[in-house]
């Protein structure tokens, strides 16, 4: 993925809302840590949503949402 699709999958991340359950309506990247550590031991949904809902585990894990959230807005 060259850096310019990076961009694009980051913008759309911080964009995405919840679509469902407890959460709806909430942007992926404000999900509660603990709650995607569920969805990475249970498994996380197929297709984008689940890629965007890992991707955000990975950057909550590495203390990166506050970075992330500043370069990409």
């Amino acid at each position: 993925m060259d850096l310019s699709a990076q961009r694009d999958f980051l913008k759309k991340l911080l964009h995405t809302k919840m679509p469902y359950g407890k959460y709806a309506g909430r942007y992926l990247i404000d999900l509660p840590e603990y709650y995607l550590v569920w969805y990475n031991n249970k498994g996380f949904p197929e297709g984008e949503l689940g890629r965007m809902m890992q991707s955000v585990y990975e950057i909550k894990l590495n203390g990166l949402e506050g970075m992330v959230k500043k370069i990409i807005v």
